[in-house]
């Protein structure tokens, strides 16, 4: 690939954990990783930017960047859209669609915009404009500079393709995947969730021992792009970096319902074999059999569901389980409410800011070895 193949290439991430998902990129090998507030810049070709689709846990999208230039007024933005080459990128059967965004430029009508680049890539390529199922061309003008970019991923990353059934107030599994990065997880040790909902804090760490890649179970909108090679995708996809986990991976909630959910999740996954989930209340857990590992939980916050007041015993009793029965373990706590984490009483190490997570933040509050 010579110097003029390659662009930018931007993956998103919740504001806040642009760290950890530098982390992640720049362990999978990935070109001039950066973080950027977002999300993580790469630089790279069409095939980096199916491989960030396909092996990249923690990003939530991936957007080809495909020009970048200073505008400031609608008669110039259409005059610059039509000379961007559509057609090397999109192709005249698929339909598309637009959304634009403004932010501190004299271009600010985001609807305006749109409208424009709608219409320089109908009329130049011929391709159909669909506001409901087209491949999404991005427009960003910030500061008087357009950026335009295709989302190469299409549904959200956190959809991996096993999860027909979910619990009330999910966890995205990007997000689950860089917290568990933040808890230090690297595959290596047991985990255990004994609030585990639909699984998936539990099914994305038996996932990250297993080397499975998140994005081998769907489609994506690269694969509708003029850019698609479709042997090559396959030669990439038919990779197997899959191994089996020295550790196990364990969910347990006082829901018989999750529970089922979880297995079911974790079967279509193709990791059951490396989980186990049981119902319990808090109360009846204990450590799984071998070396300590990390615990880590999605715990109900007032706000979300249930009044926080009637959350503090819980709250007490998850942090009392952990300091009797849990020593050597890790912990990692995601809740919007420091009141409630501190009523665990457990030691936690200094936190990072909130992220945002269903509309409200959160904070991953983690400690060190329980002594």
């Amino acid at each position: 690939m010579t110097r003029d193949d390659m662009f930018e290439i931007f993956l998103a991430a919740a504001p806040g954990l642009e760290p950890v998902l530098l982390s992640e990129v720049r362990g999978k090998g990935f070109n001039q990783p950066k973080a950027v507030p977002g999300g993580v810049v790469i630089r790279g070709g069409w095939p980096e930017a199916w491989r960030a689709n396909l092996w990249i846990r923690g990003a939530g999208r991936v957007l080809a960047r495909l020009d970048s230039f200073r505008v400031t007024h609608l008669a110039q933005l259409d005059a610059r859209a039509r000379r961007v080459p559509w057609a090397t990128v999109l192709r005249p059967d698929v339909p598309f669609r637009v959304e634009a965004s403004c932010a501190g430029s004299r271009i600010y009508h985001s609807g305006a915009a749109a409208e424009r680049i709608e219409t320089a890539i109908r009329e130049t390529l011929g391709a159909p404009h669909s506001p409901e199922e087209g491949v999404l061309v991005r427009v960003r003008i910030e500061q008087d500079i357009c950026t335009i970019s295709v989302d190469t991923s299409g549904e959200p990353l956190h959809k991996r393709g096993y999860k027909e059934a979910v619990n009330a107030a999910p966890m995205r599994e990007t997000m689950a995947s860089l917290f568990l990065r933040q808890c230090g997880f690297e595959g290596t040790e047991p985990v255990l969730d004994p609030m585990c909902g639909s699984g998936t804090f539990v099914i994305e760490a038996a996932e990250i021992a297993a080397r499975l890649n998140p994005g081998r179970a769907r489609h994506f909108a690269f694969e509708r792009l003029a850019t698609f090679d479709a042997e090559a995708w396959e030669r990439m996809r038919a990779v197997k970096s899959m191994r089996v986990p020295a550790a196990r991976f364990h969910g347990s909630d006082r829901d018989a319902g999750a529970i089922t959910m979880s297995q079911a999740n974790a079967g279509r996954a193709g990791v059951a074999e490396f989980t186990a989930f049981r119902q319990a209340a808090i109360s009846e857990v204990t450590p799984p059999e071998g070396p300590p590992g990390l615990v880590i939980a999605n715990l109900p916050y007032g706000s979300r569901l249930g009044d926080k007041a009637a959350l503090l015993p819980l709250y007490r009793a998850f942090g009392q389980v952990l300091r009797s029965r849990f020593a050597g373990w890790r912990v990692g706590i995601v809740t919007s409410e420091p009141k409630l984490a501190h009523a665990t009483g457990l030691p936690f190490l200094p936190v990072e800011a909130p992220v945002p997570h269903g509309g409200l933040r959160v904070t991953l509050f983690r400690t060190g070895p329980l002594a």
